[in-house]
């Protein structure tokens, strides 16, 4: 076992893992965090992204031990005062979503996303998430809804 601190969505939290547990894992079975989900345990779906020190990251990949002193943000910590984050909000306005199991990874893909290209075309949000899967929806609302957080 190995002691880490990591502040987790604003709190610094102190947790006992094993060296060889992933971050995915760490947030949902320690810190009870289930919107980070697990879909594949190889990167190719995106289900389980989140932001590493604000920069867009798979935690099905990502040892605990390796966010030992970094800032780590999931779905749970964009809403701020009760209040959706402008993507989450978008998504739901834009019906980007069906079954709901890739949006959070999805949602913090995006909003990581148009930090570094605030004003994308269609085709650069595609080429932006291509490593995030959706198996229900086709995209085209999902492009809609980062459009709209652009847009605004």
């Amino acid at each position: 076992m190995r002691n880490i601190a990591i502040t987790v969505n604003g709190v610094r939290r102190e947790l006992e893992v094993e060296p060889r547990q992933l971050l995915v894992y760490t947030l949902r079975e320690q810190l009870d965090l289930t919107g980070t989900n697990v879909g594949c345990d190889t990167t190719s779906c995106g289900a389980c992204t989140v932001h590493l020190d604000g920069e867009s990251v798979k935690s099905c990949t990502l040892l605990a031990v390796q966010a030992d002193g970094h800032e780590v943000t999931t779905i749970e910590g964009l809403a701020s005062n009760g209040e959706l984050h402008p993507m989450q909000r978008a998504f739901q306005e834009n019906h980007a979503l069906q079954c709901g199991y890739c949006t959070p990874g999805m949602i913090m893909a995006a909003t990581s996303f148009l930090k570094e290209h605030p004003r994308p075309t269609d085709d650069e949000i595609r080429h932006g998430l291509e490593g995030n899967l959706c198996r229900c929806t086709g995209y085209h609302n999902i492009v809609k809804a980062v459009q709209a957080v652009a847009s605004a």
